[in-house]
């Protein structure tokens, strides 16, 4: 099982900055994916940045070049530093993570679940 609690939304003007965290906790080795994803209201969820256990981003064309997706492995920590904020930024962010390992025993495991955060909300509004 693996817990993931985000922080780091709230209020802010366009153009303002906001730095989202997610720490994963639990009982497990390593986590290959990290990643976030947002909820506007009336739309599906859809992937904003994913950052792998070797370094490897993806970003969703609209938040390229203003958004920044880092981890810190030996914290199990990944953050989404958000810069140039558009009122269409406003959704619900949701942190994900996937591939995780855990040891059963001496024996490596890997888990095929998909995990998901609570959601903290992020809105851009003057």
């Amino acid at each position: 099982q693996v817990q993931l609690v985000e922080s780091g939304g709230g209020l802010v003007q366009p153009g303002g900055s906001l730095k989202l965290a997610c720490a994963a906790s639990g009982n497990f080795f390593t986590v290959h994916t990290m990643g976030w994803y947002r909820q506007a209201p009336g739309t599906q969820r859809e992937l904003v940045a994913t950052i792998t256990s070797s370094g490897n981003t993806d970003y969703e064309e609209s938040v390229k070049g203003r958004f920044t997706i880092s981890r810190d492995s030996a914290k199990n920590t990944v953050f989404l530093q958000m810069n140039s904020l558009e009122p269409e930024d406003t959704a619900v962010y949701y942190c994900n993570v996937r591939g995780i390992t855990y040891y059963s025993g001496s024996i490596l495991m890997t888990d095929g679940t998909e995990y998901w955060g609570k959601g903290t909300l992020v809105t851009v509004s003057s």
